[in-house]
């Protein structure tokens, strides 16, 4: 039978300390009072932009991710590195830096956790519309080298059945935003 109490924190060891991420051990009690551990990654959390250059068609980056070893096709998206930002205000940095835009209206269409199973990072999905051309701002090595490129939100369901789009944030962004504009 199941306990009808509630999950209980019990601190935390931590494991590594980056740049980016911590990983800790973390300590914890199941509602009948079970001790257990699990691993966990704590990440600043991050933005994702859905820039419309036109309704319906959307731009995306080619982006070399290390972890995975490919360039994947995504959608402009940066971590929330800068102690106090606004979300929006990430979001506009990021336009800038990846594809050279200015949003003049931005839309919270969602907030989502990516990895809950070990990992705490949480994005906040915008629709980007009425662009403004600017010059770009690319940080680091994978985002000199980054591509963009435009794709009709019509396409996005064809694009992620062949394994064109594999990044979660963009199946979810492009499937948000296609729902938003229908």
């Amino acid at each position: 039978m199941a306990a009808t109490g509630r999950f209980v924190s019990r601190g935390e060891d931590m494991l590594y300390e980056g740049s980016l991420i911590t990983v800790a051990r973390g300590h914890f009690a199941a509602p009948d009072g079970t001790p257990f551990d699990r691993e966990v990654v704590h990440h600043p959390g991050a933005v994702v932009v859905v820039p419309l250059v036109e309704p319906g068609t959307a731009l995306l980056v080619r982006q070399y991710r290390a972890a995975v070893g490919a360039a994947l096709l995504e959608l402009p998206a940066g971590k929330r590195d800068v102690a106090g930002e606004p979300t929006e205000t990430t979001a506009q940095r990021e336009l800038v830096e990846e594809v050279g835009r200015r949003a003049g209206h931005l839309e919270l269409l969602a907030r989502f956790y990516n990895s809950p199973g070990y990992c705490d990072e949480l994005a906040w999905l915008y629709l980007a519309t009425d662009l403004t051309e600017v010059a770009d701002d690319r940080q680091g090595v994978e985002e000199q080298a980054m591509t963009v490129h435009e794709v009709a939100l019509a396409d996005a369901e064809r694009m992620i059945a062949a394994g064109e789009l594999v990044d979660a944030k963009t199946i979810v962004g492009l499937t948000l935003a296609r729902a938003r504009l229908a």
